[in-house]
């Protein structure tokens, strides 16, 4: 049995947090908001995931320093604009040699800080916090499912691969099934650029087209975010795994994602501040939007669907004008040149062989 103290009391955290505890774990949930404590505590729900049942078992807290203290791994489940400020607010409680491992997704636009970067420099400012392991979970994850114990797989990934694999252990179950990877920063661009994919995938159902649209983007995304991420020294393997292509196709294609349904709302004409409201919660791929124009021009990487996602919602394009956008972009190869020409080298070395 491992100790786990939960930050954040959403939909991923409380799934999280019971699946945690059916396992034999002890569970120690937080949350800043008083209500989300008070709600889950007495009527053993959560009002947005109203499948589940919460175990009486776990156990809740508004003390910060309580759900830090003696616990084998510390879970963060908090929203990506959050978790600088309650790493900060956490930091005097958590032991140096904690493992830490992050649910969050998203890049911070100040500094291009993926979310266990964030924790890392934020932990890191006391100077006492030096061998502090901040593992990425990540992949297709949907709480909804989770939540219902259905089957569901998930990469542990830190470039610590004892701590990846200690956080690995505790997570895996008969539900859970959980990879490692070594490439943190590949598994956490993955997590937070497909939020942004997913809601122009929204916005094309949005304005009426098809499934053939959708693969397309889907496709195209991916490649958007692998050339980027080869870029910045990650490894291509990591974008065709479950962190990568799998949480994209989920992220991209199922209601119970917040994305998805926030572009087809934009789609349909909402404007972008109504469809977050009609939503109800945290729309991450509109939060990691500025950080990915960002990363886009610092390593020079062509991401036309990302700029054609960012016309519309920050400067009202119409979605139809964009799609037309793309679909008339020059002419090109599916297959880089350096690439054909290492194929058409290797393929003449092969038959010369035989």
């Amino acid at each position: 049995m491992a100790k786990i103290g939960v930050l954040g009391c959403g939909t991923i955290g409380m799934s999280l947090a019971r699946m945690l505890y059916n396992s034999g774990h002890d569970v120690l949930v937080w949350s800043a908001v008083e209500s989300e404590i008070e709600e889950c505590s007495t009527t053993h729900k959560h009002h947005n995931l109203p499948g589940m049942e919460i175990p009486e078992g776990i156990r809740y807290t508004l003390d910060i320093s309580e759900v830090c203290k003696d616990k084998d791994v510390l879970m963060f489940a908090i929203p990506s604009v959050f978790i600088r400020q309650t790493v900060a607010k956490a930091r005097d409680y958590i032991p140096d040699g904690q493992i830490i491992a992050d649910v969050g997704k998203g890049v911070e636009k100040e500094t291009l800080f993926t979310m266990s970067q964030i924790i890392t420099d934020e932990i890191n400012k006391d100077g006492k916090h030096g061998n502090v392991k901040a593992v990425a979970l990540s992949g297709p994850t949907h709480a909804e499912e989770i939540a219902l114990d259905m089957p569901t797989t998930i990469v542990s990934a830190c470039e610590d691969m004892k701590a990846a694999e200690i956080v690995q252990d505790v997570f895996f179950n008969t539900c859970m099934r959980v990879y490692t990877n070594a490439d943190v920063l590949g598994v956490e661009l993955c997590g937070a650029l497909k939020n942004v994919i997913a809601l122009a995938c929204g916005i094309a159902v949005g304005i009426g087209c098809g499934d053939n649209a959708k693969a397309a983007l889907i496709t195209r995304g991916m490649a958007e975010i692998t050339r980027l991420g080869m870029k910045m020294g990650c490894m291509e393997q990591t974008f065709s795994g479950l962190a990568g292509i799998g949480d994209l196709i989920v992220t991209a294609t199922s209601m119970h994602s917040r994305n998805n349904r926030c572009g087809i709302l934009i789609g349909q004409g909402k404007p972008v501040d109504e469809a977050v409201k009609e939503i109800g919660q945290v729309v991450e791929g509109l939060n990691a939007l500025p950080a990915a124009l960002e990363l886009a021009d610092k390593y020079s990487v062509e991401m036309p669907i990302t700029r054609a996602l960012d016309k519309i919602v920050s400067e009202g394009a119409d979605p139809v004008d964009m799609v037309e956008m793309l679909m008339g972009r020059e002419k090109k190869s599916e297959i880089a040149d350096d690439v054909l020409d290492r194929f058409f080298k290797q393929r003449k070395e092969a038959i010369h062989r035989d």
